[in-house]
């Protein structure tokens, strides 16, 4: 890149924690005109999580960045150096892009029905948020945060969450079912994409809507066949309160907590995750026993499946020094089966692969075609299972060792079923003291 005219160049001073001390006008006004100020967390994200990048790294660090302002972005060359007090600054290029297309009408106040309006950068971090007097925000605090501190995402019917499809494509959304973290709220949330004359995205400017729910939707009158769906539907919204609260107040998200009552948030929240892995799994249970069910048979690649399964456990993975060995990205196998389903069967497997095998191990994923059946190999490295365990494993509300931490006992019973579904089925290989190799197969396709 070329050197930068020292006339274009803002300076600023950040200390250890990210919050501003000093600024040269220029980069100081557009810091304020994102909601910061001096002596608070820097407003622009983009700049922030470099600045955040070199004092933990504690080298330089140079890179591009994008900063929001009112009606159009910049794009910037950040250089952050640590110094004894926190970073400097340097920050020059200030391209401006071309404006950007508004999600909204002009006006920046909120409908009288307690709508209001959000915008995030390109790694959904909140840029701005405009809200009535009817809810007690600060929204400083909130601006810089990602929009999950906002908003609780919950998953459609489908199983899925349309912002995070969309976002993984730089497209619009609507129908984002979410709660508000801090009052419970229901909301649907709907955005624009917004992207530079490069076609990257920069961000979403959207709009949260009230959702008003009947309470006779609350609860079924009697226990009947869609008892299970009922059930769910009671209890998925405020178990989700609940873990949400509890991982706000594990964070120490509202500021200073002791430890143990850290340790005790964290524990209701896993309690919370737990009840609501129960419930879905008893929704799914219903399911798959009713005699009228059906899985889909549509064109589907197992390895990207096993992939993306494979990513969507890559934390919980991590967290505990495990490495999944997944499919390469030109690996393909096709194969015909439900796609939400196979990736709901794998998601479990390789769950169980992560939560059996010793921290620091090795989970491998393997995909193989024999004949008319497409595979895919989950192995670990756990303790093992005895043969004569090999089908007990398989059945409804059954555990190995149910000392050991776990499920419900129904996600290998809910997964075989479901295989079968799909013309296809899953077999163990496993001896004690050497790990276990589950494997799914599906019809192969041509």
């Amino acid at each position: 890149m070329a050197e930068a005219d020292p006339g274009d160049i803002a300076r600023a001073r950040l200390d250890r924690e990210g919050r501003l001390l000093s600024a040269d006008p220029r980069l100081l006004a557009l810091n304020a005109r994102a909601g910061g100020a001096i002596g608070r967390l820097l407003a622009l994200p983009q700049v922030a999580m470099l600045a955040k990048l070199a004092a933990r790294l504690e080298i330089p660090v140079s890179r591009p960045a994008i900063a929001a302002d009112s009606d159009h972005d910049f794009d910037l060359w950040i250089d952050a150096h640590p110094v004894p007090e926190g970073i400097a600054l340097e920050v020059s290029g200030w391209t401006a892009l071309p404006p950007r297309p508004r999600a909204f009408a002009d006006a920046v106040e909120l409908d009288a029905d307690g709508d209001w309006n959000w915008r995030t950068d390109a790694q959904l971090r909140l840029i701005a948020l405009s809200l009535d007097g009817a809810h007690a925000f600060d929204t400083d605090r909130l601006v810089g945060r990602p929009l999950t501190r906002l908003f609780a995402l919950e998953e459609d019917e489908e199983g899925s969450l349309p912002i995070l499809t969309a976002s993984a494509t730089g497209a619009d959304f609507t129908g984002q079912r979410a709660i508000v973290r801090d009052t419970g709220g229901a909301v649907l949330l709907s955005a624009t994409a917004l992207h530079d004359a490069n076609g990257r995205l920069t961000g979403y400017e959207g709009r949260a809507v009230r959702v008003i729910e009947a309470d006779t939707d609350i609860l079924p009158p009697v226990i009947g066949p869609d008892f299970a769906e009922h059930l769910g539907r009671a209890l998925r919204r405020p178990l989700a309160r609940i873990v949400a609260n509890a991982d706000s107040i594990s964070a120490r998200s509202e500021g200073p907590l002791r430890a143990d009552y850290v340790d005790y948030a964290s524990d209701i929240a896993n309690a919370g995750r737990h009840l609501l892995g129960l419930v879905d799994d008893l929704a799914d249970l219903e399911a798959v026993e009713r005699a009228d069910f059906q899985a889909g048979h549509e064109a589907i690649d197992l390895a990207d499946v096993a992939r993306r399964a494979a990513g969507l456990l890559a934390v919980r993975a991590s967290d505990r020094g495990i490495r999944i060995d997944r499919p390469g990205p030109d690996e393909a196998i096709p194969a015909t089966g439900d796609f939400r389903r196979t990736l709901q069967i794998l998601v479990n497997l390789i769950g169980n692969a992560v939560r059996y095998t010793p921290e620091g191990g090795m989970v491998w994923i393997r995909t193989e075609r024999e004949g008319d059946l497409a595979t895919v190999i989950v192995a670990d490295q756990g303790k093992g299972i005895a043969q004569a365990d090999h089908e007990r494993v398989f059945a409804k509300f059954e555990r190995v060792d149910p000392s050991e931490p776990g499920g419900s006992g129904l996600g290998l019973y809910i997964a075989r079923r479901l295989a079968r579904a799909m013309g296809g089925d899953i077999n163990l290989d496993s001896a004690p003291g050497q790990g276990a190799r589950f494997a799914l197969t599906l019809p192969a396709r041509d």
